[in-house]
């Protein structure tokens, strides 16, 4: 690790946040090669409020399918108390399981068993079938690991005060040095230094709420039922962690980091909101947020990017915050590597904001719908009554999994074929080998299930960018051939015989140029 002070040469990509999104993107860039320099603001990577119970986030499968990807998901579900085995489908299963777990909708739980599973598309057996429960030091400790190993520099006890740039460099300011890069990243979190500086304009909505978490000691716990509860007045929310509490409290985000959290306060809001005489004992730690839904108009200006909250922030409701940051550094990664090694195709870094703003977006809606649903009034009531009856259908329950799940998300890459813009199936060969086998080092995967290699002369233009694989699978959905992106997203897929041109087109447009 680089210590504060030490000037660093002229790196690749300088990330600002060592959080698990920037942690995350720099082991993407390094596992392409590049020099990256993280600067994190605090001295330490653990503290309370990233510990259980504060710390306490779920992973959706989508991320799951992400670290599994990377070869990461046994060490973040171990890292995170949880059997890998539960979370993936029987190693020798032929179909995908149904799904065992869904997220809740404005603090109102839904039943899996409801999932109309024959409905969802695409689906193969994987090791990552399920989202889990974990937290940030768990996911923090793998990353740092991760990065370490390939060269990752870190310099912490470093806030990030001044951002300049030209055509061909970013300098940053940060704990007193300069650093100067090609790239800067902003993974700086919802008060973003890299955004206000570099000028991002954001736009969105202004909070109705503010909601608390924190780690008290009640007199009488039985006074508070586990689980969501929606009061009149709010939401109270307990967790089998001991001493976990989260409040919603209607005040259009008023209190926000206004005051201290004293034990008073905290005791005030709790019994409003619960309708109980509650007594906290103790206030060990607190912390507050608000629903604000905010997001920047693009993700890039010039040579500076923004990715996770730094880029969009929103109420942590149905726990879409960290989820949203990973699918926002695995769809950059790569393609700003390719940048950096000249490889890009026209345009492919512009394809960030096109592809991931749409689904902030989406995201920021979500979260606010809840905010409409819970908030309190005379119609609440009503309202959260036919919520409750519409998601509690087969269709509405599937529509909060397709919506929660992270699996689901399409991108428009201009192709009428379904699964092109969707994350890959996990595709298994005779030998076992997986598709996710394949993605561990980074790279784009041509899948060839024809009996004659068809694409295996075209693919070796892209070698070192595209791994070639070929054989028959296990099931091939109906394909003949797959172009899979290094985020595990369709670019190209054939169900005829693969066709050489149509596969060196797809290619040449994600992957740039071919060497031969």
């Amino acid at each position: 690790m680089t210590t504060l002070g030490e000037k660093s040469l002229m790196h690749d990509v300088v990330i600002a946040g060592g959080g698990p999104v920037g942690l995350f993107l720099a082991g993407e860039l390094a596992l392409s090669g590049c020099s990256v320099l993280v600067l994190e603001r605090d001295q330490e990577w653990s503290s309370p409020l990233k510990a259980l119970p504060l710390g306490l986030r779920g992973l959706t499968a989508g991320s799951a399918e992400t670290f599994y990807r990377r070869g990461l998901l046994e060490a973040v579900a171990k890292a995170s108390g949880v059997d890998a085995e539960k979370i993936g489908a029987d190693p020798e299963a032929i179909e995908a399981p149904a799904p065992r777990g869904l997220s809740h909708f404005a603090g109102m739980t839904l039943d899996a068993a409801d999932i109309e599973a024959s409905t969802l598309p695409f689906r193969l057996p994987s090791p990552a079938m399920e989202g889990f429960m974990t937290s940030l030091d768990a996911v923090g400790e793998v990353l740092s690991e991760r990065d370490a190993a390939l060269g990752v520099e870190i310099v912490r006890g470093a806030p990030v005060t001044a951002v300049t740039q030209d055509d061909a460099t970013v300098v940053v300011t940060a704990g007193g040095c300069e650093y100067r890069a090609r790239w800067l990243v902003g993974c700086d979190g919802g008060r973003s230094a890299v955004r206000e500086l570099a000028g991002f304009d954001v736009v969105g909505t202004e909070p109705l709420f503010t909601g608390y978490v924190a780690k008290v000691a009640f007199a009488d716990p039985r006074q508070l039922p586990l689980g969501f509860n929606l009061t009149p007045n709010g939401m109270y929310l307990r967790t089998p962690l001991e001493g976990h509490l989260g409040m919603m409290d209607f005040d259009g985000g008023a209190f926000d980091r206004s005051q201290p959290l004293t034990r008073d306060h905290l005791q005030t809001v709790l019994r409003r909101v619960s309708g109980t005489d509650v007594v906290l004992d103790e206030v060990h730690l607190a912390s507050s947020f608000t629903d604000r839904a905010m997001q920047v108009t693009t993700y890039r200006k010039g040579r500076v990017l923004l990715a996770g909250d730094a880029a969009h922030i929103h109420s942590p409701l149905g726990g879409q915050g960290l989820n949203l940051g990973l699918g926002d550094a695995v769809n950059l990664g790569w393609k700003l590597a390719a940048t950096v090694r000249g490889s890009a195709p026209d345009g492919l870094l512009d394809t960030y904001t096109s592809e991931r703003h749409p689904i902030g977006a989406s995201v920021l809606d979500w979260s606010r719908a809840q905010v409409a649903t819970m908030k309190p009034g005379p119609n609440a009531p009503a309202l959260r009554r036919l919520v409750r009856e519409l998601m509690s259908t087969p269709n509405g329950t599937t529509h909060v999994y397709r919506e929660t799940s992270g699996l689901f998300h399409r991108y428009d890459l201009g192709s009428e074929q379904p699964l092109v813009g969707r994350t890959a199936p996990d595709f298994r060969f005779e030998d076992g080998t997986r598709l996710g086998d394949l993605l561990h080092q980074g790279q784009g995967v041509a899948l060839d299930f024809s009996t004659d290699c068809a694409l295996q002369a075209a693919a070796k233009g892209w070698e070192g960018r595209i791994r070639y694989a070929a054989g028959p699978v296990r099931d091939d959905l109906g394909l003949r051939a797959v172009l899979i992106r290094p985020d595990g997203v369709v670019a190209w897929a054939s169900e005829h015989t693969p066709d050489n041109h149509a596969f060196e087109q797809a290619a040449a447009q994600w992957f740039g140029t071919p060497e031969n």
